[in-house]
């Protein structure tokens, strides 16, 4: 076992136990950012001056009309910008825009004394505008040629002959939609100037080294001159990964120009209609299965919806890409990505970054083909599984690390759920019930961890312990609820020796740990971990070496357990805080700096060829719906999840994230519809599900009947903090067994064999749809093309679905 993975004697990792700030969260004296502008005084409020129009350049601005509102003190242009006016890390989105690429894009901003005065300020500004042709759907860009960015292609095989192997050959076209990230907190900031110039951001930040360096290079300064702080988020999902940068640097412009603290915080529907959600894709393919339905070929190109500037839309379709096997060896494939350009808002980093929606193209051709091929959707699944001992790779030339456990999840969520006595008993209700069906799926998920780019898989930390014993933690991680901060303090305690008790945690800032990467990507326990592992080692074998001193014995035979120092095979020992106050008087240095960087990785996004990530975390989930076959409407009825999660650093955390996760993929998957003016009338591109009550969240009554979540026990993660894996992101696409399922269910209004297609989000309606379509039979039904016409076709791609 390796040295990062192996547990001490009695560790307080493992043990079950709460988030660290539950209480302050259910008792509501958890403090957020803006809840920080009532502490502090003359504090300046922001508002946006927004164009209502989708597309057109800016022919006059006109801000004396809002300095005659009473309570106004500044309007903030690009002509105040003393640094760079530009707020992406792409170099391609102007804090204050000449051109309006969205409905809604602000142009400058108001600054009040109350937000009150800051609205009316901003609503007395004259813009002047000369409107342009915009594009707002994916088709309308994709039509128009309407590219931005890379445009990768991965490579595996021959898939000519591939397909030309393939005794079933099929193609089809899916489109699916984005998701809002609907975080409890909406985006927000305050920032202030201390007496030597230096500005101080508090920002509700997954990136505040990146806030950091967006909000210097602003004002025109050096990094050494912002320091940005988190002290939580509520919730972030990845859509306070890149977009917060550019808000917080409009507080801390205006603290600048004023001398006086900037607050910003949107309310929600400027939240909904001016940030960045999931991208929305497109994919075309072509798929060729040999006689026992096994895949030998995949040809497809996807298509992200970037929205009007890059953002992440790069690594998004770089992973979504990467993720498209999921859990299927693919010898032969040819898969492109591109991302258009649209005039809505730039889509963003959201929970799984793009894996989701790679991943969902998989398991919608695995759907819409089974009957075709005369195949269960579970067997036809299980048949294409990554194999141990085959040497197989992942189309970007991955080796697939621990393939058994695919098998071993998907093997123990069947026991769980009992699925063959279920089974049974949905065929028969289905059999007495004509007009209401019920189906059962199962799916399984194969995700990769690390981020794409190599450069940001690092980590750093700085532990300083006081003489009274008390030890005080800082890690890049940011928390937004997920219950990384309650992972350190188990991983800081687990390494020292310690009770937990004794380990406090602060807020993340970049005064104290530099050069942070984002917390993303589900990697925020396995970098900070390290790093908080490496910084408490350090700390560890110095006072090792004086507790050595005191017991008499070499100091490799002194271990601290549970806060005493004993040496091995002797009665004597040493509390920790006498060791610690005795090291003090030592003059031993008592703080450390960490650091981690995690090993064998190895991208080229050019060839889109090498091994990007650490390990995979594996999952599995089976779901139980029943349909109404008069509206469509379905209730979920049982779910039944097994996630690999390596040795659990925090089991109640992890369990917690499992859940939450698939509920949110689930909403994306079955409920969120983000809807656009697409119309030529005066409110194009106007968002219409701006509000809750038009956009729809998963909530209690969408929750199963019977949620059942195990954490898959013996699993050990070599190379990894405490043997433990990410949890983040990939249980959200555990959620597709709902979608699934509601296939299945909608299939069993019609004859047995046919394909159904369904719409993603599946709401009612479009479940409603697919019952329709397959009362009628539609589509292409087992047995309708022999083996020897597929086979014949497979160069024509005959044999073909219709597009969603």
């Amino acid at each position: 076992m390796s040295q990062l993975s192996e547990r001490p004697e009695k560790p307080v990792v493992g043990v079950p136990m709460p988030h660290e700030a539950a209480g302050l969260h259910v008792t509501g004296a958890a403090l957020y950012t803006d809840d920080l502008v009532h502490r502090t005084k003359d504090v300046l409020h922001a508002y946006p001056v927004q164009v209502m129009k989708a597309h057109g350049r800016v022919t006059a601005l006109r801000t004396a009309p809002a300095l005659e509102v009473p309570g106004v003190v500044r309007v903030l242009t690009g002509a105040d910008v003393p640094g760079v006016n530009d707020a992406g890390m792409k170099h391609d989105e102007p804090l204050f825009p000449d051109e309006v690429m969205f409905h809604g894009h602000a142009v400058a901003w108001v600054l009040g004394e109350t937000l009150e005065a800051a609205r009316l300020g901003a609503a007395a500004v004259e813009v002047e505008l000369d409107e342009q042709p915009s594009l707002i759907t994916l088709q309308d860009a994709i039509a128009a040629d309407s590219f931005h960015g890379a445009r990768p292609v991965m490579v595996q095989g021959d898939i000519e002959a591939g397909f030309a192997d393939s005794a079933h050959v099929f193609s089809g076209e899916f489109q699916f939609a984005g998701q809002e990230h609907f975080y409890l907190e909406t985006h927000a900031a305050l920032a202030q100037i201390d007496e030597n110039g230096q500005v101080f951001v508090q920002s509700s930040t997954q990136h505040p080294s990146e806030t950091q360096e967006i909000v210097a290079h602003v004002l025109g300064v050096s990094s050494h001159e912002v320091t940005v702080q988190c002290l939580r988020m509520g919730g972030g999902f990845g859509g306070k990964e890149m977009q917060p940068h550019g808000f917080a640097a409009v507080a801390a412009l205006g603290a600048k120009l004023t001398g006086r603290p900037v607050r910003f915080r949107f309310n929600r529907t400027q939240d909904l209609t001016m940030s960045g959600k999931r991208h929305g894709f497109h994919a075309r393919w072509k798929i060729g299965f040999d006689a026992d339905g096994r895949i030998q070929a995949l040809d497809a190109t996807l298509t992200a919806d970037g929205g009007w500037s890059l953002d992440l839309s790069e690594p998004v379709l770089a992973r979504a890409l990467c993720h498209i096997d999921n859990t299927c060896w693919i010898p032969n494939a040819r898969v492109a990505g591109r991302i258009a350009k649209t005039h809505t808002v730039s889509n963003t980093a959201f929970r799984g970054f793009g894996g989701p929606q790679g991943m969902l193209v998989m398991e919608d051709i695995l759907g819409r083909c089974a009957p075709l091929l005369g195949l269960d959707p579970m067997e036809l699944r299980e048949r294409n599984f990554y194999q141990p001992g085959q040497g197989q790779t992942t189309p970007y030339g991955q080796p697939v690390t621990q393939p058994e456990r695919i098998s071993t999840v998907w093997r123990q969520v069947q026991d769980d759920a009992g699925i063959a006595d279920r089974r049974r008993e949905i065929a028969a209700f289905n059999a007495a019930h004509p007009h209401t069906k019920r189906a059962l799926a199962v799916t399984g998920v194969k995700f990769g961890i690390s981020f794409n780019l190599t450069a940001f898989n690092q980590g750093g930390a700085l532990v300083l312990v006081y003489k009274d014993g008390s030890v005080l933690i800082n890690h890049g991680g940011t928390e937004m609820g997920q219950g990384l901060h309650t992972k350190m303090l188990q991983v800081a305690a687990t390494t020292l020796g310690i009770p937990l008790h004794k380990v406090r945690l602060a807020p993340t800032r970049t005064d104290k740990v530099p050069n942070t990467s984002a917390t993303a990507a589900s990697s925020g326990a396995d970098l900070n971990g390290g790093a908080v592992k490496n910084a408490c080692e350090q700390l560890r074998e110095r006072l090792l070496q004086v507790a050595a001193s005191q017991l008499g014995a070499n100091a490799s035979d002194v271990r601290i357990v549970e806060g005493v120092a004993r040496a091995l095979g002797s009665d004597a020992e040493l509390a920790w805080d006498d060791l610690v106050r005795t090291a003090y008087f030592q003059r031993v240095q008592l703080s450390a700096s960490g650091f981690y960087r995690t090993e064998g990785l190895h991208w080229d996004a050019k060839s889109f060829r090498g091994s990007p990530f650490k390990y995979f975390a594996i999952g599995a989930a089976a779901t139980e719906v029943e349909v109404d076959g008069f509206t469509g409407a379905y209730r979920v009825r049982r779910v039944d999840i097994v996630h690999d999660v390596g040795d659990s650093l925090s089991p109640l955390i992890d369990i917690g994230q499992v859940e939450g996760g698939f509920v949110q993929g689930a909403g994306w998957l079955t409920l969120e519809d983000l809807r656009w003016d697409a119309s030529d009338g005066p409110h194009r591109g106007r968002l219409l599900t701006q509000a809750a009550s038009t956009y729809k969240l998963p909530s209690f009554s969408e929750m199963p009947e019977e949620f059942n979540v195990r954490l898959l026990e013996n699993a050990t993660e070599e190379g990894a903090v405490y043997g433990s894996k990410a949890v983040g992101e990939p249980p959200l696409m555990l959620a597709f067994s709902v979608r699934e399922a509601l296939r299945q269910a909608a299939a069993a209004f019609g004859p047995s064999g046919v394909s159904v297609e369904l719409a993603s989000p599946a709401t009612p309606e479009a479940v409603y749809w697919a019952i329709q379509e397959a009362r009628r039979g539609a589509g292409s039904r087992n047995g309708e093309l022999p083996a020897a016409a597929a086979a014949e076709r497979a160069h024509t791609g005959a044999e073909a679905l219709s597009g969603a």
